[in-house]
């Protein structure tokens, strides 16, 4: 590990790595391992290059961004994980399209589009991700998803080959894309919108946030929807059926506003929320048979 952490101060800078670095430093759980050695590209070109050396020495990887849909459990990532954040994050407003580097948040990059008089990201407002991570899950609120407004995605695949993607290439769905199935690496998204009005695009925008605060257990860290959305239900509502509102595990608990989000109530562990999503699957299992699917993605 010593040979590849030289190499890739060479890459990307001695100031850019660390090694075991907490990952709850970095995941909005606040919770989780540490990485043996975590990177922060300052480039598209750096990226890539970090990604084509890790393969080459057949060294473990994984990219994140926001972490604001993953877990680190606490046994730690005994790899290299690359953050694609806000050293990767130019926004470029052309006419009525946006091209976006992976790394930018998915909140600035509409309130960009709000000041540009370009509505269709009023959805994306508080969602807390990255541009990378959004068209990934093909994040989505409130009856607007990426996939109203991707026009293409350029990726890093596995061959180390840099292609960009049209939407309809994309097999978007819910939470899903071919992104994800086959492991690509989003590099940078060009989004299509709509001539609107920056007034009523921010009011449209203040009213969602308005009910995100009034549903959702914005004050404690958490990873937001914790399951995904079973075909004909709702998981919020199975787990609250199932008696578990507030329901804990030492730190960590089903949130009595939102029965869909455990939180990291009170210093939680990584242990502490994987045994509670563990304990919910299986009450709801036992009781309505339905099998609730992890929507966060865990390390």
């Amino acid at each position: 590990m010593e040979t590849i952490i030289r190499d890739l101060k060479k890459i990307v800078g001695e100031k850019y790595i660390k090694t075991e670095e907490s990952m709850a430093n970095h995941c909005t759980f606040r919770c989780g391992g540490k990485a043996a050695v975590y990177v922060v590209p300052g480039s598209i070109d750096e990226l890539v290059q970090v990604v084509t050396y890790c393969r080459q020495k057949n060294q473990k990887f994984m990219v994140c961004g926001n972490g604001s849909n993953l877990l680190v459990r606490d046994e730690g990532f005994d790899g290299v994980m690359i953050e694609i954040g806000e050293r990767i994050s130019a926004i470029d407003v052309i006419g009525e399209e946006i091209e976006v580097e992976a790394g930018a948040k998915l909140s600035v990059t509409a309130s960009v589009a709000m000041e540009n008089d370009l509505a269709g990201m009023e959805f994306a407002h508080g969602i807390p991700g990255n541009i990378g991570g959004a068209v990934v899950m093909n994040a989505g609120a409130y009856g607007g998803e990426m996939s109203q407004i991707i026009q293409s995605v350029t990726v890093l695949d596995k061959h180390n080959q840099i292609r960009t993607l049209r939407a309809e290439e994309l097999q978007l769905g819910y939470r899903t894309s071919i992104i994800k199935k086959e492991n690509l690496i989003v590099l940078k998204a060009r989004l299509s919108l709509e001539i609107g009005s920056a007034g009523e695009i921010a009011l449209m925008m203040q009213i969602l946030m308005q009910k995100r605060r009034a549903k959702q257990p914005l004050e404690y860290p958490s990873a937001g929807s914790t399951f995904k959305r079973p075909e004909g239900y709702f998981a919020g509502k199975l787990i609250e059926d199932a008696g578990l509102k507030g329901f804990r595990v030492g730190g960590a608990q089903v949130s009595e506003k939102h029965c869909g989000f455990v939180i990291n109530y009170d210093h939680a562990t990584a242990t502490d929320v994987l045994t509670l999503m563990e304990e919910v699957r299986k009450k709801v299992r036992e009781q309505f048979h339905v099998e609730l699917e992890p929507e966060v993605q865990i390390i």
